[in-house]
């Protein structure tokens, strides 16, 4: 693997730090001021490497997405059926490593630019992309083509009001609430298509 030069270094320091603070303060109180003095260096150097507070909001926006991208993709390297793999894709976005309040309010911080923000825009129309065609590979192989495509929007319309819900309020929702309602609008969608009992698959509802 080559190694990171001083510029990609300090550029993810910057970024990380950013990024613990948009988790403790949202994007307001995320000021260059404050992600230069939690990364140890000037103001100065901050503007150095990043033109200005919507840059480095963007870097942490593709590192934050990053992040889950590769907690999906492990999961799904797992998967040996096309029911198991849709199963992985949920399981990795409500990871216990992602799915808690600080980072739901720093994700939701962020989706609030979207309409504002032309980058972040592009942004999350590629994480949709990437969500709808992992979701379609396994889809596709359980149900019919119209079927398939109604079901990534019931699945992702689920998953992202389950992070809005949690991000804005999290009484009356935990982890274990929000996998129930994801298995549930699984079944919805699928019923027993992809279910292995006893070893073998059950026959399509």
């Amino acid at each position: 693997m080559a190694r990171l030069s001083i510029e990609q270094l300090r550029r993810q320091e910057l970024a990380s730090a950013a990024y613990e603070i948009l988790q403790e303060e949202g994007i307001a109180g995320t000021t260059l001021a404050k992600v230069a003095e939690r990364a140890g260096m000037s103001k100065g150097i901050v503007l150095h490497y990043f033109k200005g507070k919507d840059e480095l909001l963007e870097v942490v926006m593709r590192h934050a997405n990053a992040l889950l991208r590769d907690e999906v993709a492990a999961l799904m390297t797992r998967a040996t059926t096309p029911r198991e793999r849709i199963e992985a894709i949920i399981a990795g976005n409500f990871s216990p490593k992602f799915f808690k309040p600080e980072i739901c309010n720093a994700w939701l911080s962020l989706c609030a630019e979207v309409p504002r923000n032309a980058k972040f825009a592009r942004i999350q129309r590629a994480i949709h992309a990437r969500m709808r065609s992992n979701l379609l590979s396994g889809l596709k192989a359980l149900l019919p083509t119209a079927r398939a495509d109604a079901a990534v929007i019931g699945i992702t319309a689920m998953i992202d009001g389950l992070w809005l819900r949690f991000g804005l309020s999290q009484e009356g929702l935990s982890l274990l609430d929000a996998k129930a309602q994801m298995d549930g609008i699984l079944d919805l969608h699928l019923g027993s298509a992809g279910k292995v009992v006893g070893g073998s698959k059950r026959r399509r509802a």
